[in-house]
């Protein structure tokens, strides 16, 4: 088998085009069956990982299919996003065996990250992986690139401190508003959203104190869950329109499929705080807040690849801490890429032994038959070991023969090997 990692992400893609292609959790494993089907004939191992950062398919098939499967694979992703496969193809990658493992290693250790060492792609990839068997996608190929990814992402998290000198998204954000408000103390927080990037923000801001918080979320009980964490208030997205001029800053991360926040609703908000600004930060792909919201006076929109501009790292400690992560990968690349030279060399081993079985049995067979005509056991036991090694001598005893010049020498190195023994025998093993 051979793997190929088919993709976009912040580096190759746009936000609006990657909102495009973002999966929810329980739109993966109907995916991945819808893809396998469009691929009917090759039946392929597919995994799907699906971030606000990224959309990735992972997939394993015969090294003879691989390179034909790349194009229907653009094509059907193409459909879901609603483009070309042409516009498609300008903004994705495409890793091959050796450079698809790396590029998983890498993901799952947060060195592909917009925030280096982020700790949310691994739970993102294993929720991947869990949809990929549910759907019957995941095969012993995959199976083996994601665990291996994960061991290697735990290595890398643990030896190196590839995590601790970034700056992630949730600063990034706290850093903004800083600089928009004199004293983050003073002002009012609405958090959209309670996923993990949500948690995450709003622990930042809770840090600095602000005069309130408000968790706004689909399912309330869930929203009430993590406002209590911060003292805060939980209300519901339908009152969201109704309630949004009352606060200064607000920070959107969803799985919503369309914006939550409009023109309209921003507007009447300004209107009603008489245009005192808002901050507002839209971490979802696809985007919670409407594009258009970013003309308005008095509104200062960031979108998550905004953030990535300021997430810096302390050059030094940062190169250091790569460079260590990178021999950790590059330790899992080989590895891996050993185990699927290996594999593929199981046909051979299975039709190897099917025939030394098949010469065993006719052997036996005949020492069988030269028994019942009542042959010594000497003789039967000459003959046996006599049919045996002619079986296992002649194929290459042929090829030594019909071979010629360099094509004969370098014939006698390989069947030397495979049959000679370098040390000698010792007479004394014979009665062992």
């Amino acid at each position: 088998m051979s793997v190929f990692a088919l993709g976009l992400n912040h580096t190759t893609a746009p936000v609006d085009l990657r909102g495009r292609f973002a999966f929810a959790p329980e739109q993966l494993s109907p995916a991945l069956r819808g893809f396998r089907d469009r691929l009917m004939r090759a039946l392929p191992e597919a995994a799907l990982l699906s971030t606000c950062n990224r959309t990735e398919l992972y997939v394993a098939a015969d090294p003879l299919q691989v390179r034909e499967l790349v194009s229907p694979t653009i094509d059907w992703l193409a459909t879901q996003g609603g483009v070309s496969g042409e516009q498609l193809r300008h903004h994705t990658y495409v890793l091959e065996h050796r450079d698809a493992a790396r590029h998983a290693f890498r993901v799952a250790s947060g060195l592909d990250s917009m925030v280096l060492g982020e700790p949310q792609i691994l739970g993102q990839m294993k929720q991947a992986v869990r949809e990929a068997d549910h759907a019957g996608t995941l095969g012993t190929t995959l199976h083996q690139l994601f665990q291996r990814s994960f061991s290697v992402a735990k290595d890398v998290r643990t030896s190196t401190e590839i995590g601790s000198h970034s700056i992630s998204m949730a600063a990034a954000a706290v850093r903004l508003a800083s600089q928009l408000f004199e004293d983050l103390r003073d002002i009012h927080v609405l958090f959209v959203g309670a996923g993990e990037m949500i948690e995450l923000v709003a622990t930042h801001f809770a840090a600095r104190a602000p005069k309130s918080i408000a968790i706004a979320n689909r399912t309330l009980e869930r929203g009430e869950k993590l406002a209590g964490r911060f003292s805060g208030q939980a209300i519901r997205l339908a009152d969201l329109p109704q309630r949004l001029h009352e606060f200064d800053a607000i920070i959107s991360c969803t799985a919503s499929t369309l914006p939550i926040i409009g023109m309209g609703a921003v507007r009447s908000a300004l209107k009603a705080r008489k245009h005192r600004p808002i901050f507002m930060v839209d971490l979802a792909v696809p985007r919670d807040i409407e594009p258009e919201v970013a003309a308005l006076s008095d509104v200062y929109l960031y979108t998550v690849d905004d953030l990535s501009v300021l997430v810096q790292t302390a050059g030094e400690k940062r190169q250091a801490a790569v460079a260590q992560a990178e021999a950790i990968i590059d330790a899992g690349v080989q590895s891996f890429t050993h185990w699927l030279d290996q594999r593929a060399s199981v046909p051979l081993i299975q039709a190897l032994n099917r025939q030394a079985d098949d010469w065993r049995s006719a052997e036996i067979a005949r020492a069988h038959k030269m028994l019942a005509k009542g042959a010594d056991i000497d003789s039967v036991l000459e003959a046996l070991s006599r049919g045996l090694t002619q079986k296992l001598l002649h194929g290459a005893l042929a090829e030594l023969r019909a071979s010629d010049g360099e094509q004969r020498a370098q014939m006698a190195q390989t069947v030397s090997r495979l049959f000679l023994r370098q040390t000698p025998r010792n007479p004394a093993d014979d009665g062992r």
